[in-house]
């Protein structure tokens, strides 16, 4: 867990890194995370297991950026869409979606924490340090959370769209939607874009 800092002189020097060591000892709660530093990392927790991500590249910014305005412009009045909140699953289950949809008066009353059952999308945009992790463990945690509908968008395949559908406690499909097709979904509203334009690159 490291956290860039530069050396003296300008910003635009090397950095350099030094250790971050989080309060408490595994199997970590969500009470433990509250007491770790703000150090620019984002921290997520798997039945007590720490898993750190870096801050995201320009590129996963503006693919979260454009796909969340893809579902503004389409929301229900009684929706919303926000990027990266805080979800949690149980005491030792937390996680950070890059996107989500929740019902617009959940929004105003949460002041921390979103609820598994408040959440009716959680998308999630694939970076290299974390395939495994949004291919494999989060679709797992959050069709075990109940959140009906999860989107992964994987960037080196265009970007392709992969949208899971719960199924009776598990995600069916994927169904994969490639860049330069035009699709149409209903869940957890209807909307209709193409893959290829969540990104200018």
């Amino acid at each position: 867990m490291a956290t860039i800092e530069p050396k003296s002189g300008t910003a635009a020097d090397e950095p350099t890194t030094r250790r971050t060591v989080p309060p408490g000892a595994p199997p970590f709660t969500v009470d433990d995370l509250l007491r770790f530093p703000d150090d620019g990392n984002r921290y997520e927790l798997f039945n007590g297991s720490l898993l750190v991500s870096p801050a995201p590249t320009p590129l996963h910014q503006i693919v979260i950026f454009r796909l969340q305005m893809v579902l503004f412009q389409a929301v229900p009045s009684h929706l919303t869409v926000l990027s990266t909140v805080n979800l949690r699953a149980s005491d030792r289950d937390f996680y950070i979606p890059d996107i989500v949809v929740v019902p617009k008066e959940r929004a105003r009353s949460v002041k921390l924490m979103f609820a598994p059952e408040d959440v009716l999308l959680a998308v999630e945009v694939v970076s290299p340090t974390t395939k495994i992790r949004d291919r494999a463990t989060k679709a797992a945690a959050y069709a075990a959370a109940g959140i009906p509908t999860y989107w992964r968008v994987e960037l080196d395949e265009g970007p392709a769209l992969y949208v899971h559908e719960l199924d009776e406690g598990s995600y069916r499909g994927p169904g994969t939607h490639q860049a330069g097709d035009k699709v149409s979904l209903s869940a957890p509203y209807p909307v209709s874009f193409d893959p290829a334009d969540l990104t200018d690159y």
